[in-house]
């Protein structure tokens, strides 16, 4: 069959609108109709070259459709199905599915190459190999796909919102609430408000943490995570630290969580001396692999016993933090609606990453 896709044919260039052709699905694989993508900032890095893929390859991490078909052995979905995409698969019984951390199942370890767990490729073109991004290609209005990356949701659930769980909502919710084991009465400082900043901060609030404090230079973003819950927001790290200097009484923050689109050094250590004694650094943005990002001293990280750690999907578990994100989402305890500021035309994909870039938008969805 033929799908129309937007593709990344090398570092530096645009999205390109591509027809291809696409297998149908085979043992534990599904066939989905794409419905809605999200755009998020991790497809930039292979743009730009901070992380490294093979190309071709079609891009999108973020998705939710329906089920259109199911090849052999598929237990999990059926045709008809509404199902979220998880950007991470998780298949149940590796080392790390079994003792509670999905987040860092085997299957996902060519999420980059995008191949399918038995390195065969779903899309195709003159006999080229084309891969999919995070082993999903949501930026193609079909893609064949493993069953283990897929969430079944309520049918009666937007999919063009219910599309933001599974990537940068978990990722940013569970920064905060897993990772960064906020508490009521914390004072939690997140650098970056993007599509995953934000939701670190509706995992702060939901915590019950005292301040919530955001840093980010663009004052549209400052502005958004005032109404999502945040207390305080400031453009440089310098005025967030006066400030949490004076909210703690010099007992410093609890929690500093690092959502910037490209990590730097600088916010690193921003990050580190903003917590005080036993407070942690979560580190979720990215950057060039090949980049040393992380520098502080040695003796102050043992006399302070702060900590630094990174997290993946949030350390959240796909198969179980979807759908309770969107159970609280129904009940109207999560902000989803309010997160998209755009949506695009799958031939806009350009504009729409043109748009995250210039910060004039926290999320943008794609709709098919």
């Amino acid at each position: 069959m033929k799908t129309t896709a937007a593709v990344l044919f090398e570092v530096g260039q645009p999205f390109e609108i591509t027809e291809l052709e696409l297998e149908g699905p085979g043992p534990g694989e599904v066939l989905i109709n794409y419905t809605a993508a999200g755009l998020c900032h991790s497809d930039l890095h292979l743009t730009d070259g901070d992380l490294p893929c093979r190309f071709p390859i079609v891009g999108g991490h973020e998705g939710a459709g329906v089920i259109e078909d199911v090849g052999p052995g598929v237990t999990k979905v059926k045709p008809g199905d509404h199902v979220v995409c998880a950007f991470i698969p998780s298949c149940g019984h590796c080392r790390y599915c079994s003792t509670g951390r999905q987040s860092l199942c085997d299957m996902g370890a060519t999420i980059l190459e995008g191949c399918m767990p038995d390195g065969s490729f779903k899309f195709h073109r003159d006999g080229i190999d084309y891969g999919a991004m995070c082993m999903l290609g949501t930026f193609a209005q079909k893609a064949t796909i493993s069953q283990h990356s897929v969430v079944k949701v309520d049918e009666w659930l937007p999919l063009d919102t219910a599309v933001l769980v599974g990537c940068g909502v978990p990722t940013g919710w569970g920064s905060a609430i897993y990772a960064g084991n906020v508490r009521a009465g914390d004072i939690t400082v997140i650098y970056g408000i993007g599509g995953v900043g934000i939701n670190a901060v509706q995992g702060a609030v939901h915590a019950g943490a005292k301040y919530v404090i955001v840093v980010d230079p663009v004052a549209f973003k400052r502005d958004a995570a005032l109404k999502f819950g945040a207390t305080h927001a400031f453009a440089d790290a310098a005025a967030a630290a006066e400030k949490v200097v004076e909210l703690s009484w010099g007992q410093m923050a609890d929690q500093a969580i690092v959502t910037v689109g490209t990590v730097t050094e600088e916010v690193i250590s921003a990050a580190f001396d903003i917590v005080g004694k036993g407070g942690s650094v979560v580190v979720v943005g990215l950057a060039n692999p090949e980049k040393a990002t992380v520098h502080i001293s040695g003796a102050m990280l043992a006399l302070t016993e702060k900590t630094i750690r990174g997290s993946l999907f949030g350390s959240a578990n796909p198969q179980y933090d979807i759908v309770r994100l969107l159970r609280l989402y129904d009940s109207g305890q999560l902000k989803l609606d309010e997160l998209v500021t755009t949506r695009y035309r799958l031939e806009d994909i350009n504009q729409g990453y043109q748009d995250l870039r210039d910060g004039k938008i926290i999320r943008g969805v794609i709709v098919h």
